[in-house]
């Protein structure tokens, strides 16, 4: 309603100047709910060009750019500014980024007339812009969400909380390190300067998981009162705190009725089970001041029932891990990152089955469908593969509960629960399963997963009046401890207390050791006493050992069937796999996963392996996945080596997606923070109709019947590497390969140095570029001795002396080609010299250009191996290949090098279908194309780093480019205002066609 009433208010005004800062003052507050919407954005923001300019808008804490035009102003349109440069708005509000502190950059550029707004999110530079109208602004307000509510708040404070108990925890890490006894042979590194063993490392981690879990117990009421364990502390004097904390622990791992009666200064701790404080034989140092200190005057202070499981966790893990240390931050995967996964997966669908159960207004209806929605939560079981410290399964877990809470809090509606107690509870964490090959990750997944659980169980106390329970722990996470590519994910209930089968003569059973009941699971008549149910698990175990006395059939293990794997398995890319010996054995996780015979196993990614054992693992099953990945499994010859297989041999579908992406693993120091370009896949082998839906970003996405490996709404069609174009266009192929050590190769310093100590050589120097030198311009030169006689060579002692180095360089590999190289040192391990003028294509370029430069050289010019050569070109080549058409192809199939495009001469160009234009249209592109080469004259001293970069592209180089793109466009029968997705959705289809010729 509110932003039906503003946009009614503001249709037919829009007075630039007069208008800007009430336009948007009233739409921050009204529509979109902003406390003091007048003090959270900045207007007339000084900026300095050459002259001082002023951003019209800026909202700082959600880094908005917003540059505000008269209604009478086309947003699609240049318009000449004072300095004469001709520039849309969008460009406009870019060159003011340009200018702006690095702190300052905005996330989002906005560009408004009072009647529309273009959205630009600068994490996708080259995506198309969010239109919305302001008519359309009651259907689509929500769209605009970002402008004021980046993090919700409460998550914010939760970030901020777990961050600073991770501040705690490496605090007492370190106070507590220093006091151990490292062993004689004791092996120093940056991470663990004392050189302590492993089991002491564990040692330490265990103890300082064990205290934060007493702090966190005290906090939270699980402890008679508040300061319990900071008073157990400070009662002793300092040298007998250790014996005091291993009495401690050893009273916590044992149940009340079996300690000593008489020791009254352990009655106010609880059991707590759980394995968290169970004997085993760890190793705790002298405790020292200090150490009580940060106890009882740092640590005991802090509220540590307010800090975020899900964040936690992952602080915790990566504060106590010697190799996260050693680089500096703590590290942990935003909840915003992680709704990505598990919102389209299962949480949208349960709070929209939540919301039409609200709608029911007879109460005795409604109250069974709410107990039934209960019940059905309790009964979903979820997998994480690779579950770390457990932040994914933690989330989804918080995120059930609280669904569940508004489900009692909507059944009791208010109203304090009367007579006999029943816990109202159907979710517990035993519904959650997890498999991390790191034993101390495993620990700390455990115990967020238990902080979660009595986080939620005070919100249902809070809900019914009533106290539930939490100790001793009744409920355990499965979280187990193995390599994920060589367990079976079936039976992970084989770890003692998950459960498992035991017969008889006349029954089977199931032993559930979380929920303490036997299920009878075959028809058979029942003893004449019938099952034993409601038993305590003990007693469980006693009578299994009973059956197994009998010489009765041994307990196997119960298979799981999820409803949900989930997860962010590790990104190594597959070049990257035998470096060491941890890559070493991740390399035969992908050969064991794959097999050898699988296509281009060597050139699948770590990540892969979780892709393909999920695929076999649902077939023929309901479960649904999702997975967080590198981008590199969507793009270059990763769609045919992976999906293209998966679809076809595993019956799987995407359901949803989230294109690339910056996945930040955010950290407590924001200068550091860790991002990889990452996408999320959906899938499952369920045959349904129902529509998939692809995430361009936080708040854009689209519908389609089918999604395919490059996460394009388009059929399954995989790219595959071709030695040939399919088109009848020029090859190309990459320029000549060094291999030098540099001693080739030279700067123009080198060359000049060379030249003075013996000009004779001046004759023997060519041009030379790789692919940086090309796009910056950088002068670059080599020695190209092909054809020059050995006498001549030896009369110039630096040339001899460098093709020595390069023989010694090539004989130190342990590469064949390399090593075959030695033999011709004076030479290119692989040259390559042009017999003509050629195009010159970088085989890595930015993701923020929206073209790859590309240009013309001269045949005296060397190409190096970072650089495609395209001989015999003519304009019309070079207009296609700079157009839009080819780098809209480019992007949805090339490979990536970090986030930057990565050309290919099998992948990208042999692949590409051109058109087959006119004589009228190709003589258009060939003057299209000239005219972009002209522009680029008009700017001498500008390189094409210069002259690409989105925000300083001038205005005439530009202009050339559009009427390039429409000359283009026209010849493939393209609509002018096609999206790149549609256009490259077009362009699979005359792919599809000339391949099946």
């Amino acid at each position: 309603m509110a932003a039906k009433e503003f946009a009614e208010r503001w249709t037919g005004r829009g007075d630039e100047k007069q208008e800007s800062q009430r336009f948007w003052i009233d739409l921050l507050h009204t529509v979109l709910g902003a406390k003091n919407a007048e003090n959270c954005i900045e207007f007339e923001k000084p900026v300095k060009l050459t002259h001082t300019s002023f951003i019209d808008a800026y909202i700082a804490e959600t880094k908005v750019l917003i540059e505000q035009k008269g209604a009478d102003i086309d947003l699609h349109k240049a318009y000449k500014q004072s300095d004469g440069a001709v520039l849309s708005p969008y460009q406009q509000a870019k060159r003011y980024m340009g200018e702006m502190k690095a702190s300052e950059k905005p996330r989002w550029i906005v560009v408004c007339n009072f009647t529309e707004f273009l959205i630009y999110d600068l994490e996708a530079p080259n995506g198309e812009p969010q239109q919305i109208f302001l008519k359309d602004l009651h259907k689509e307000y929500y769209r605009l969400q970002f402008l004021v509510d980046q993090k919700n708040e409460n998550i914010h404070r939760e970030e901020e909380l777990s961050v600073a108990a991770g501040k705690l925890v490496n605090k007492l890490y370190d106070a507590l390190y220093k006091e151990f006894i490292p062993p004689a042979d004791a092996v120093k590194s940056e991470g663990n300067p004392l050189g302590l063993s492993e089991s002491q490392l564990r040692s330490l981690n265990i103890l300082c998981v064990r205290t934060v879990f007493c702090l966190y117990a005290e906090d939270a009421g699980l402890f008679t009162k508040r300061t319990d364990f900071e008073d157990y502390i400070k009662s002793f004097v300092v040298e007998n705190v250790r014996k005091g904390l291993i009495e401690l622990f050893k009273a916590l791992d044992t149940p009340t009725e079996s300690r000593d009666k008489y020791d009254t200064k352990l009655a106010p701790f609880p059991y707590v089970n759980g394995g968290l404080f169970k004997d085993e034989d760890i190793e705790i140092p002298n405790f020292t001041q200090e150490i009580v200190d940060v106890i009882v005057n740092d640590c005991a202070p802090f509220n540590w029932s307010e800090i975020s499981p899900t964040i936690f966790g992952a602080v915790f893990e990566s504060t106590l891990n010697p190799e996260t240390r050693r680089k500096g931050g703590m590290h942990y995967t935003s909840i915003q990152n992680i709704h990505k996964v598990i919102d389209p997966l299962f949480m949208d669908d349960l709070n929209v089955e939540f919301g039409q159960i609200t709608r029911i207004n007879a109460a005795k209806s409604r109250n069974d469908k709410l107990l039934a929605f209960q019940e059905k939560l309790g009964h979903l079981t979820f997998l994480d593969p690779a579950c770390g410290s457990g932040n994914f399964l933690t989330e989804s877990y918080l995120s059930l509960r609280r669904l569940e809470n508004e489900a009692i809090k909507l059944r009791y509606g208010g109203q304090n629960l009367m007579g006999v107690f029943e816990n109202p509870v159907k979710v517990n964490i035993s519904q959650f399963y997890g498999i991390e090959i790191n034993d101390f990750a495993v620990t700390v997944a455990k115990t967020a997963l238990w902080i979660a659980e009595s986080q939620m169980i005070a919100e249902t106390e809070a809900i019914i009046s009533q106290n539930i329970e939490f100790l001793p722990l009744k409920t355990g996470a499965n979280i187990v401890e193995g390599n994920a590519l060589r367990l079976d994910w079936a039976t992970l209930a084989e770890e003692e207390g998950t459960g498992f089968f035991f017969a008889d003569k006349l029954n089977v059973y199931k032993i559930d050791g979380h929920h303490g009941e036997i299920e009878i699971r075959s028809p058979a008549a029942e003893t004449p006493d019938g099952p034993p149910e409601g038993k305590h698990f003990k007693e469980l175990n006693v009578i299994a050992k009973e059956v197994e006395e009998k010489e009765l059939p041994q307990k196997q293990p119960v298979p799981v069937v999820y409803d949900y794997i989930i997860g962010n398995p590790p990104f190594v890319g597959a070049r990257w796999m035998d470096m060491k010996s941890e890559e070493k054995r991740q390399k035969q996780d992908v050969l064991i996963t794959f097999g050898k015979d699988w296509n281009g196993v060597g050139d699948l990614d770590y990540v892969c392996c979780w892709f393909k054992k999920a695929s076999e693992f649902i077939r023929g099953t309901n479960t649904h996945c999702a997975f967080v990945a590198s981008n590199s499994i969507t793009q270059g010859g990763a769609v045919a080596n992976l999906w293209k297989p998966l679809f076809e041999q595993s019956g799987i579908h995407i359901d949803f997606a989230w294109r690339t992406f910056r996945w930040s693993n955010e950290t407590a120091d924001k200068k550091n923070m860790a991002a990889v370009h990452c996408v999320i896949v959906g899938f499952s082998a369920v045959a349904n109709n129902k529509e998939k839906t692809i995430h361009l970003n936080d708040s854009e996405k689209i519908t389609t019947t089918n999604i395919n490996g490059y996460l394009l709404a388009a059929p399954n069609i995989c790219i595959e590497k071709r030695l040939h174009p399919i088109s009848d266009v020029p090859q190309i192929c990459l320029g000549g390969q060094a291999i030098d050590d540099g001693n080739l190769t030279l700067s123009e310093d080198e060359k000049e140095q060379l030249i003075k100590k013996e000009p004779q050589v001046e004759k023997f120097i060519r041009p030379y570029m790789m692919g940086k030198d090309f796009i910056n311009r950088k002068p670059r030169y080599c020695l190209w001795l092909i054809g020059v006689s050995s006498n001549i060579m030896r009369k110039c002692p630096e040339i001899v002396q460098r093709v020595e180095n390069v023989k010694e360089f090539r004989l130190a590999s342990d590469r064949a080609s390399t090593l075959r190289a030695a033999q011709t040192p004076a030479l290119f391990a692989a040259p390559f010299e042009a017999q003509s003028d050629y195009i010159a294509i970088p085989k890595v370029s930015s993701e923020n250009r929206q073209y790859i430069p590309m240009d013309y050289l001269s045949k005296n010019v060397i190409p190096g191996d970072k650089l495609f050569v395209m001989q015999d070109a003519s304009l019309y080549h070079f207009g296609i290949l700079t157009s839009n058409v080819h780098m809209a192809w480019m992007r949805a199939v090339c490979g990536r090098l970090k986030s930057d495009y990565s050309y290919s001469n099998t992948i990208v160009y042999n692949n590409f279908p051109w058109c087959t234009p006119t004589e009228a249209q190709k003589r258009k592109i060939e003057a299209t194309a000239q005219a972009i080469l002209d522009a680029r004259v008009h700017h001498p001293d500008d390189s094409l780093a210069d002259l690409y970069d989105e925000t300083f592209m001038p205005a005439d180089l530009r202009a050339a480019h559009r009427e390039n793109d429409k000359a283009v466009m026209a010849a493939y029968g393209f609509e002018l205002n096609m999206t790149e997705s549609e256009c490259v959705a077009e362009l699979f289809k005359m792919y599809e066609k000339l391949t099946k010729r």
